[in-house]
């Protein structure tokens, strides 16, 4: 089942995201450390660059992703044109946060200050942490955060204590995701609303890539001794380790299948990653396939009427 989600705020959102990014230096992307490509909005990609605006890309929830391809991505997305790249979410995020305008600073050196204030543009997928960021770099409570997507649904313009002018957005998705794994990843991580997937599907999709990629996290956690068998089986013997079994001895898997996603999304089970660039440049190549033979098809239906008429 293909993952979706699109709300109606969202087109209203990406219209005046565009209008704004005419107005700023430097865009500021979130992205979620553990899907660094899942997470990072093509749209943005198309509007920055059709403006010709360099990017500083963070890596947030970084304390939650594998530590290993951390580094990985950071240099994946540093080595981009016009783009650097940096972590958030380790030690001391505070102190990582206030890096930032100076960042930003060197991706647009023209811009000197008060009287030539650096202006960006902080955007993201839904979930992400931009207004946690906001919040730290105001040093103070100016952006609602909540651990579900959707929460900010308008724009709003602060000033930092430096002079740079900051656009906080509402978080973006697009309106087709191409690839059905990258649904699902985004599903894992929360970044959609919970009207858009089935708990047990993006549950049973959770086992069979961390069972693939750390399987010593599952076992360990959840004290079972095979991963071996079909993904709904695993689920079973997971609810079954953790008491979540109902009258009639069977195991309630929507339970089980909500434990596990929160579980992953604190990094309760351990600190994973769910892509790498490898990954990624398969996936896009199975897209771009994909369209190739969408638009095979479509022309030889055109062709087919053409000859019917």
């Amino acid at each position: 089942m293909a993952i979706q989600w699109f709300p109606g705020h969202m087109n209203a959102a990406r219209k005046q995201v565009a209008e704004t990014m005419a107005k700023v230096d430097v865009v500021i992307e979130i992205v979620d450390a553990r899907l660094p490509f899942s997470s990072s909005n093509p749209m943005i990609e198309q509007l920055r660059k059709h403006r010709n605006r360099p990017a500083l890309t963070i890596l947030n929830k970084a304390d939650l992703a594998d530590p290993k391809l951390n580094r990985v991505w950071l240099d994946w997305f540093n080595a981009q044109p016009n783009r650097a790249a940096m972590l958030l979410g380790l030690d001391n995020k505070a102190s990582e946060a206030k890096q930032i305008p100076q960042r930003c600073l060197k991706l647009a050196p023209h811009r000197t200050g008060e009287t030539k204030p650096l202006r960006a543009m902080i955007l993201g997928i839904p979930n992400v942490g931009k207004s946690t960021l906001v919040n730290l770099l105001m040093s103070r409570k100016i952006a609602n955060v909540a651990d579900t997507p959707g929460v900010t649904k308008s724009q709003q313009r602060v000033e930092l204590s430096g002079g740079m002018i900051l656009y906080d957005t509402p978080g973006l998705l697009w309106p087709k995701i191409e690839h059905d794994i990258w649904g699902y990843r985004l599903a894992m991580a929360g970044s959609v609303g919970r009207n858009a997937y089935n708990d047990e599907d993006v549950a049973w999709f959770a086992l069979d890539v961390l069972r693939q990629r750390y399987p010593d996290f599952l076992q360990t956690r959840y004290k079972i001794k095979s991963l071996e068998g079909g993904v709904e089986e695993l689920l079973e013997r997971i609810g079954r380790q953790r008491g979540a079994v109902l009258p009639g001895n069977r195991v309630d898997t929507q339970k089980t299948a909500e434990l596990l996603l929160t579980e992953f999304r604190s990094a309760t089970i351990g600190r994973m990653s769910l892509e790498t660039p490898d990954d990624v440049a398969k996936e896009q190549a199975e897209v771009v396939e994909q369209q190739r033979l969408e638009a095979e098809a479509s022309l030889t239906d055109s062709v087919e009427k053409r000859i019917q008429e």
